[in-house]
């Protein structure tokens, strides 16, 4: 409409049976609308519900290892810490000396560049290695934001919802057909031992 005085937009306002709201109040002259604030209150919330919505908090996670761990453990612990980078989380590694491996701290820290050359592809070291006290602590940051991993969580889960409403039987005879499979094995490695 142009610029008109604010006594005719008030007027047009209450014609149309609308509210003037004003849009932009730094703009000048300023910046105002006809329309129903009812309406607009909500669309503003809504965007903003949204936003938050896709705003992640960053999470650190702790992996607690000592220094003499067994193979296997130290494989799972590594799983953890992978997953947890895949979530786009933060990860503090700490490594906790008991007696007589206070005096070794290098074992602890070589166990943690270890894991931080084992994870490198999906993290990266944030913090450097460095005692207090009785313990060793690193910290590891994902190379992804955490809005990014939701994402992907978010698409990867309705690929599946998708998959499963387009063939709804195949996935559960698909699931059958695997236990069968498994099933028929298992007694062929059975004769086979005995």
């Amino acid at each position: 409409m142009g610029i008109v005085p604010l006594a005719k937009a008030l007027e047009l306002a209450q014609e149309y049976d609308l509210d003037l709201v004003e849009v932009a109040a730094n703009a000048r002259p300023p910046v105002c609308k006809l329309m129903d604030y009812g309406k607009f209150k909500y669309e503003s919330a809504m965007k903003a519900r949204e936003a938050r919505k896709n705003q992640a908090h960053t999470v650190i996670k702790e992996m607690k290892l000592r220094p003499k761990i067994d193979p296997h453990d130290y494989d799972t612990k590594k799983g953890h810490v992978v997953r947890f980078l895949k979530q786009g989380d933060k990860v503090k590694i700490t490594i906790m000396f008991r007696g007589r491996e206070q005096s070794r701290p290098e074992l602890g820290y070589r166990l943690l560049q270890r894991l931080a050359e084992d994870v490198a592809d999906l993290g990266f070291v944030e913090s450097n290695p460095k005692q207090d006290g009785r313990n060793m602590i690193m910290v590891l940051g994902p190379h992804k934001k955490k809005t990014e991993a939701m994402a992907e969580a978010r698409q990867a889960q309705e690929a599946r919802k998708a998959e499963a409403k387009a063939n709804p039987g195949k996935s559960q005879n698909a699931a059958e057909a695997d236990l069968a499979e498994d099933s028929s094995e298992a007694p062929a490695e059975a004769s086979a031992d005995a």
